[in-house]
């Protein structure tokens, strides 16, 4: 069994392309049924903003691996100097069930949200004339700084401009020279929103702030779940999941929108309709297009095998009986 701590998941390194093309994948694995993936439990105890959460899924097609994600998220750990989540991934081989991996980093879950963005933005770029991207960030911690790697990698020429804003002032040192003069410091986070033809919000925010209809055109990746009052969306066709049943729930803006216009399953589309049917077609070019992925576990499962197989070509790891 490979154990990939931390440190030895960094030392395999991040390749952007290939790592949205293993979600890509992914998604057509699903739609092709190939794939079992149970709606995840949330354990809860003592303080109910806290939560650790199991995603298990086995995965068909050419990942052929079974798992499951173990992630804790707890918010006041970020007052105390300590990372907001936690989170290990086991993979299990399809055919014995025996352990065949470890992974003991945040860093492929952060890595596989920042993908599947990815692949959301290849698709709209496909699917429309959109020459220069305004990119904006909303939220500052590590998964709006994976966001920015991971669009400075793969859209780069395209970007012109980056607004990002986050409660507690943005620090831009992380950010390569290339992009620095391209990057603006919000004062609010309409001022991101208003300015933005691709909007990500990665906040950790305990209330819905965003009160304002989007831009038309925009790309809307609501990374974060719960940033959008409903009447902010109401006028929203262009509605996007990556499961029904996984997203309607837990507070997110999907279930606002259910509990509170009529939002139905069938009133959105998935994001295997995206990748197998190119189905952002369908929408006017002025149409917001809001995309909210609640997190499934055969792209985590997907994403730790890429991570295995780089680290075993590059003998990084330990190997424990």
């Amino acid at each position: 069994m490979l154990y990939l701590s931390d440190q030895d998941i960094r030392a395999v390194g991040l390749e952007w392309p290939t790592l949205v093309e293993s979600v890509e994948s992914a998604v057509r694995i699903i739609d092709s049924g190939d794939y079992a993936q149970p709606v995840k439990p949330y354990l809860r105890y003592k303080k109910p903003h806290n939560r650790i959460i199991a995603m298990p899924a086995y995965v068909g097609g050419d990942v052929q691996a079974a798992g499951i994600k173990w992630i804790s998220s707890f918010p006041d750990n970020i007052e105390a100097g300590l990372p907001r989540a936690h989170s290990i991934i086991v993979l299990n081989d399809p055919i014995t069930g025996q352990p065949s991996a470890v992974l003991n980093s945040p860093l492929p879950s952060i890595v596989r949200t920042a993908s599947i963005s990815g692949l959301m933005i290849h698709h709209l770029l496909q699917a429309r004339l959109l020459e220069r991207i305004h990119l904006g960030i909303i939220g500052w911690g590590p998964i709006g700084q994976y966001h920015l790697q991971m669009a400075a990698a793969l859209y780069g020429d395209q970007i012109e401009r980056i607004r990002i804003f986050d409660i507690k002032r943005a620090d831009l040192s992380g950010i390569p020279l290339l992009y620095r003069e391209r990057v603006e410091v919000a004062e609010t986070w309409a001022d991101v929103y208003r300015h933005s033809n691709i909007c990500i919000t990665c906040t950790v925010s305990d209330h819905r702030y965003i009160d304002i209809p989007p831009a038309k055109g925009s790309l809307l990746l609501n990374v974060s779940l719960r940033d959008y009052k409903p009447e902010a969306l109401a006028s929203v066709k262009a509605i996007i999941v990556d499961d029904w049943d996984e997203v309607c729930r837990e507070n997110t803006d999907v279930e606002r929108l259910h509990l509170e216009q009529g939002l139905t399953r069938a009133g959105t589309q998935r994001i295997t309709d995206v990748v197998s049917r190119r189905s952002l077609t369908e929408f006017a070019a002025d149409e917001p297009i809001f995309f909210c992925p609640m997190g499934m576990a055969v792209f985590d499962i997907a994403t730790a095998v890429y991570y295995v197989k780089k680290a075993r070509e590059k003998g990084i790891g330990t190997e424990l009986e």
